[in-house]
């Protein structure tokens, strides 16, 4: 946005400091004038000789030819100083805003690792300053995640789309192939790149906050995500036990139980071989309410953990599975619950597979 030039902050801070140090000073001269001059005669008075050996006794009219110049030469010598003393002094005031102009100069040209680092005590400057770096440092993860994920989300939709090519290449290479086999196989790598594609899109949705708000029982989303995906539990062996208390939060229901969806899967799937568990657990608190979902399965440490909600992350013994999904479950459950101005806690059982619990503000009697 273009914008007629206009005068430099600097310059109206000095013109303030002098026009503030000229002001007092004609205070200080004109109080000068009333509490003193108005007690001096303005005509000369007669007196013995006696009573003043030492001198003449002044008028007004002299005093006041005395004290005019020196007054008016004291107001230049004001202007003079504050005018230079308020230039040094604006300057010096001005340095930390200088230095933050000069870093959104360098973030705009797309230098997010920039920081300004002001030193000193706290003061407005210097708050400002800290929340501009925390915001180079949130906006710099940003940056780098969506990099990430577009690389990573690339690859994922080049793969189907390689293997799709193939398939059709083949078929077209060799006429008497069957086609039924390269149907099959089309319809399954499609079908991959249409959930990859359904996930990108809720990402984003989830992501832009747009959406309405409305309240919304955890504990029925917990036993229609249950009812759901209870055949696939039934063909792995796994077996559920559900449990919860009804308090409602506030959000939308179609990503809620989306989210819900999201866990209960990711908890069938990557489970022990045969006789797996899942517990399946919602609880009111005073201001919240918990989701858990827990299941049995291979340890983890705390770091393989913490790595699970990354976008794409699946893990190399789980990638190959029948079910592996496309990498983006606990990823959509990570944007769902922040959405929801919720937290969202892994931690791993001691004994083998992962608890997972999602804390989402609860709904108040007035909200609607």
């Amino acid at each position: 946005m273009d914008r007629r030039p206009g005068v430099s902050v600097r310059l109206k801070l000095t013109l303030s400091y002098a026009g503030f140090l000229m002001i007092a000073g004609v205070l200080l001269l004109a109080a000068v004038w009333v509490f003193l001059l108005r007690y001096v005669p303005d005509r000369a008075m007669l007196k013995n000789p006696d009573d003043r050996p030492d001198g003449v006794f002044p008028i007004r009219s002299v005093l006041l030819d005395v004290f005019a110049p020196r007054a008016a030469a004291v107001l230049a010598f004001l202007l003079v100083f504050g005018l230079v003393g308020g230039w040094i002094l604006a300057g010096r005031m001005l340095a930390p805003l200088t230095r933050i102009t000069d870093a959104t100069r360098t973030a705009t040209k797309g230098s997010l690792s920039h920081r300004i680092r002001l030193p000193g005590r706290k003061d407005e400057f210097r708050e400002l300053a800290d929340a501009f770096d925390a915001m180079l440092a949130r906006l710099e993860a940003h940056v780098a995640e969506q990099q990430r994920f577009a690389a990573n989300a690339s690859h994922e939709l080049r793969t189907p789309l390689a293997v799709s090519k193939a398939l059709l290449d083949v078929a077209r290479a060799d006429p008497n192939q069957d086609t039924g086999e390269v149907i099959d196989r089309l319809h399954a790598v499609n079908t991959r790149a249409i959930d990859l594609t359904e996930a990108l899109l809720l990402l984003s949705h989830a992501d832009q906050r747009s959406f309405t708000r409305e309240h919304v029982d955890l504990s029925l989303l917990a036993e229609e995500a249950v009812e759901t995906l209870l055949p696939l539990a039934e063909k792995r062996g796994v077996t559920f036990e559900t449990s919860g208390d009804i308090r409602p939060t506030l959000g939308s229901h179609a990503l809620l139980l989306q989210l819900t969806t999201n866990l209960v899967h990711n908890a069938i799937v990557h489970n022990l071989p045969e006789r797996g568990t899942v517990w399946v657990d919602t609880s009111a608190r005073p201001d919240t309410v918990v989701l858990t979902v827990e299941n049995t399965g291979e340890k983890l440490t705390p770091e393989q953990a913490s790595t699970l909600t990354e976008r794409f992350q699946r893990g190399t013994e789980r990638v190959h599975t029948d079910h592996a999904g496309v990498g983006l479950g606990l990823a959509i459950v990570k944007t769902i619950t922040h959405a929801h101005d919720g937290t969202l806690t892994l931690t791993p059982r001691p004994d083998g597979g992962i608890r997972i619990a999602v804390e989402l503000p609860a709904a108040t009697s007035g909200a609607s």
